[in-house]
C-alpha cells in the first residue's frame, strides 16, 4: 500500500499518490453551466482528503451536448472565471484536477432547444428518442467544440482534460456498431468508427499543444453483444497511446445494458471488487501510457494486489469518495479498513433530492 501512496507522475501531472477521483456528476451547476459555491467546495474537500488527481464531473462542450440538469458547461468563454474557481479550489488544498469534457449526443436533453443527434438515426435504447443523424458539418462543429472546451480548461488553470468516450455518450456512440450505422468515413470498421474520437483528440492537441495533459475515459466493452467489443476497444486504446494520449481510464458498460455488464451494487467482499480488472490485465501490456482502472474498488488489499500484478498504474474511485471524501487520508493514517461505501447507489439522485451530493446511507453531506 505504501507504494500506492507515494508521489507519482500521471500523464505529465505530478500527483501525490496513485488514487484518482473518477468523474462524478454532482448536478450542482446553474442552467448556464456555472458551478455553485458548494460544487467548488467538493473539490476543495477532495483535495484536502488526499486524492492524488481529481477528475471533474462532465462538462458539455456545446449546449446540444447537455445530458442532465445541473451539468457543468465548458461551451462559452464566459464560463472561464467560474471554472477557474473550481480549479483553484483544488489547487489551494494541494490537489491536481482535470476537467472532463463531453458531448452526450443521443442522450442529450430535450429542453436545450435542439433535437438530439447521434452518429446515425437509431432509436436510443434508454430515452426511446430518435436522434437526428449528424452531418459532416455537425461532426466538424462538435470536434471544434471539444477543442475550444479544452482551451477554456487550460485558460482556467486545470491541469488537463479528460475526453469522455464511455457509457453511451457521443464519442462512445460513434465507437458502437449498434448506434453507428454510417456508410461514410465515420462508419463501418473500427478504424472508421474511431475517426471521430481521434479527430477530437487531434483538435484538442491543436488548441492546447503537445505538452499539456490530455486523458480519455473509454469503455473496455459495452457488454451488450451489439456495441463496442473488447477487441475493438483494445485497438482504439492502443492507437490512442501511440498518438500521444497521456493516460487512459478504463471503464465499461452503457445505460442501455446495465444488467449485462460486470458492474454491480452491494460490493460487500473483496471478490466482488474490480469490475474491469480482467480487461485491464489484457490492455495494460499493450499501452505506452498509464492505465487508470475504475469500477468497484473498495479495499486497500485488492487495489494493492492489482497494482503489484501490474493490472493498472492508477486507481479511480467514485462512490467511496462521496461517502468518505477523506478516505485516502484515512488509509494514509494507517486505518486500512475498506471504504465504508455500501454501493447502494442512493447517492446518485441525492443532488436532485436534497440540493447536495451526499451519501444517503450515512446521511452525511460531503459538500
Amino acid at each position: 500500500m505504501n507504494d500506492l501512496l507515494q508521489p507519482a507522475t500521471l500523464g505529465g501531472i505530478s500527483v501525490r499518490n496513485r488514487f484518482v477521483r473518477s468523474a462524478t456528476h454532482a448536478g450542482m451547476a446553474s442552467p448556464e453551466g456555472e458551478p455553485s459555491d458548494a460544487y467548488v467546495e467538493i473539490y476543495r474537500e477532495l483535495a484536502r482528503g488526499g486524492v492524488g488527481l481529481i477528475i471533474s464531473g462532465f462538462a458539455y462542450v456545446e449546449k446540444r451536448g447537455k445530458a442532465i440538469a445541473g451539468m457543468l458547461g465548458a461551451d462559452d468563454d464566459a464560463l472561464i472565471p467560474s471554472l477557474q474557481r473550481m480549479a483553484q479550489g483544488a489547487h489551494d488544498e494541494g490537489g491536481r484536477i482535470v476537467l472532463q469534457i463531453a458531448h452526450c449526443g443521443a442522450l442529450g436533453r430535450f429542453d436545450t432547444g435542439f433535437p438530439r443527434m447521434g452518429p446515425s438515426a437509431i432509436q436510443d435504447r434508454v430515452t426511446g428518442a430518435m436522434p437526428v443523424e449528424m452531418t459532416p458539418d455537425d461532426i466538424a462543429r462538435v470536434v471544434g467544440a471539444f477543442g475550444q472546451a479544452a482551451r477554456r480548461a487550460k485558460e482556467a488553470g486545470f491541469d488537463g482534460v479528460q475526453i469522455h468516450s464511455a457509457h453511451g455518450y457521443l464519442a462512445s456512440q460513434f465507437l458502437s456498431p449498434y448506434s453507428n450505422r454510417r456508410t461514410d468515413d465515420y462508419g463501418g470498421p473500427i478504424e472508421n468508427r474511431a475517426r471521430f474520437l481521434f479527430g477530437v483528440y487531434e483538435e484538442i492537441r491543436r488548441q492546447v499543444g503537445r505538452d499539456w495533459p490530455v486523458l480519455v475515459k473509454i469503455n473496455c466493452s459495452d457488454f451488450d453483444s451489439v456495441g463496442l467489443n473488447e477487441d475493438d476497444s483494445l485497438w482504439v486504446c492502443r492507437r490512442l497511446s501511440q498518438m500521444g494520449m497521456n493516460a487512459i481510464e478504463l471503464s465499461g458498460g452503457s445505460p442501455a445494458a446495465i444488467s449485462k455488464g460486470p458492474s454491480r451494487f452491494h460490493i460487500d467482499r473483496p471478490e466482488r471488487e474490480g469490475y474491469f480488472q480482467d480487461q485491464a490485465r489484457r490492455f495494460k501490456p499493450q499501452l505506452s501510457c498509464p492505465l487508470i482502472l475504475v469500477g468497484g474498488l473498495r479495499s486497500p488489499e485488492v487495489i494493492e494486489r492489482l497494482f503489484r500484478e501490474g493490472a493498472a498504474d492508477f486507481f479511480s474511485l467514485c462512490r467511496p469518495l462521496i461517502s468518505e471524501p477523506a478516505l485516502i487520508r484515512r488509509w494514509e493514517s494507517g486505518d486500512r479498513s475498506p471504504a465504508r461505501c455500501q454501493s447502494c447507489g442512493k447517492c446518485f439522485g441525492s443532488a436532485a433530492k436534497t440540493g447536495r451530493l451526499r451519501c444517503m446511507t450515512f446521511a452525511e453531506a460531503v459538500e
